[in-house]
């Protein structure tokens, strides 16, 4: 096996299917660069006995000549097989091929990028269906199938009514790399960075494993985020037209979606983007808005005490909030310019926020340092509009547990240990009290800080800040 850092669970349950003694058909998806490829290839070397990938905007033609070609690879024919007419008569000849060999061992088939094969009017999936359920189902085999269009698998495939409704073994969803993966990962490359580099490299490029490959240990984090995103030879330079079009078949409604959840960064409801959006408020925006979410893209937020319908929609994809943040206006400035731009106090915005989105993906870590794994809780934020009598109130992380506690959570990412002034710490304890007092909660309430290097205890935090954690902590 090829070395794989992470996916632990996701390995076992691949593995689990080579000792099945039922046929398995196993559905991976998760957006563009994740690693469903070398997954797959890495776990199922040893039995795959064809593979197959789908080219993006190619027609059915095509895909049906890159199939017979790579048949006839494994098939070892002296000279290539005839193309398929269709994918009925491919499937057929896929058959005549696995019964020429013995299938004691539980042999693999990998149909990877499965929506490009399974073009508009193409007739794969009914083709495909008709050669499962009539045949493969019955055999000693794991079918695998990828796809980095995470909303048309789903709908197609594991939410399928025709042919294959119902008939998915197993599904697996690739997420990025939390931060401890990306650690690890990067020293298996021999890039050895401290905590601090490692989240300015997080923040920009999130846990992608591909955009990580191409990280040069002998440069500093923010060098290289200059070469990766503001050089034209960069590989993430022109990702993000490439990233949002290999992903979905109207693009240009999804990237007006996330170009209006960067204009307000702690999240909108589905009202301010229907009113700010091209896409209609109906049937057509809650599509867009399930496949953002289903491919990672955007988060739902539930601020505490609200109701279903006052839920938050947020950016939570760092590279898109990267790249309109800073790569679309500043790629012409060429060599140099992060260097210049992270000393701007719009960077400094920016990496609060985006610190914080990064503290709300290590949810399961933040509990684990303050040692509550074991007890239920929920994550939430809490926003209360402020009128002619009282100021707002904007918490934007708060764990209300089942023990009787809510945690509030105050988050700065700071290049130095973060001291607590007098002013703000009044400020924090009136944010309690207006908490406390229009929630009407009778919990025990406390502040937690996490700051990139700590919090300097002082005569301000003493007897309001209860834990404080740092930049570890989260790994």
């Amino acid at each position: 096996m090829n070395e794989l850092i992470g996916r632990e669970e996701e390995i076992k349950i691949l593995q689990k299917t080579l000792q099945s003694k039922e046929a398995e058909l196993v559905a991976i998806t998760g957006r563009r660069r994740i690693g469903k490829t070398f997954l797959t290839n890495s776990v199922f070397q040893e039995n795959m006995v064809f593979e197959v990938i789908g080219t993006q905007n190619a027609p059915n033609e095509e895909q049906l000549q890159n199939f017979i070609n790579q048949l006839s690879q494994y098939h070892n024919s002296a000279l290539p097989l005839k193309k398929p007419d269709n994918w009925t008569e491919a499937f057929s000849m896929l058959r005549t091929y696995l019964q020429s060999i013995p299938l004691k061992q539980k042999k693999v088939l990998f149909f990877d990028e499965l929506p490009w094969l399974a073009g508009q009017k193409s007739g794969f999936l009914s083709a495909f269906g008709y050669f499962w359920n009539s045949w493969a189902s019955k055999q000693n085999l794991v079918i695998v199938i990828c796809g980095s269009a995470a909303s048309w698998m789903i709908q197609k495939v594991v939410n399928d009514k025709g042919g294959l409704h119902n008939r998915i073994t197993q599904h697996l969803h690739l997420e990025p790399f939390t931060l401890a993966e990306t650690k690890q990962f990067l020293e298996s490359k021999e890039v050895f960075y401290d905590y601090y580099q490692i989240v300015q490299l997080y923040m920009a490029i999130g846990g992608i494993p591909h955009y990580l490959k191409a990280i040069d240990g002998s440069k500093s984090a923010i060098q290289n985020i200059n070469t990766l995103c503001f050089t034209k030879n960069g590989l993430l330079y022109d990702e993000f037209d490439r990233l949002y079009a290999s992903l979905f078949t109207h693009a240009d409604m999804h990237v007006d979606i996330v170009r209006i959840l960067v204009q307000k960064k702690q999240g909108m409801t589905r009202n301010e983007i229907a009113t700010l959006s091209k896409t209609k408020n109906g049937g057509g925006l809650s599509n867009v808005l399930n496949e953002l979410i289903l491919s990672g893209f955007i988060t739902e937020i539930y601020p505490f005490g609200k109701k279903k319908k006052d839920k938050l929609f947020r950016l939570t994809d760092e590279y898109s909030l990267f790249y309109l943040q800073f790569m679309e206006a500043n790629r012409p400035q060429g060599k140099g310019i992060w260097q210049h731009l992270s000393q701007t106090a719009t960077f400094m915005a920016w990496s609060g926020y985006a610190f914080e989105s990064i503290c709300l993906k290590h949810i399961e870590s933040i509990k684990k340092a303050l040692g509550i794994s074991g007890i239920y809780s929920t994550a939430s934020s809490f926003y209360q509009k402020g009128n002619a009598e009282q100021e707002g109130v904007q918490i934007d992380l708060l764990l209300d547990r089942s023990d009787h506690s809510i945690n509030l959570f105050e988050i700065k990412f700071y290049n130095k240990p973060y001291t607590l002034t007098k002013e703000y710490a009044e400020n924090l304890r009136q944010k309690l009290w207006k908490f406390q007092a229009i929630t009407k909660t009778n919990k025990h309430i406390n502040w937690v800080i996490i700051s990139s290097f700590g919090l300097v205890k002082n005569q301000y935090s003493l007897g309001l800040i209860t834990n404080d954690f740092r930049l570890e902590d989260l790994f």
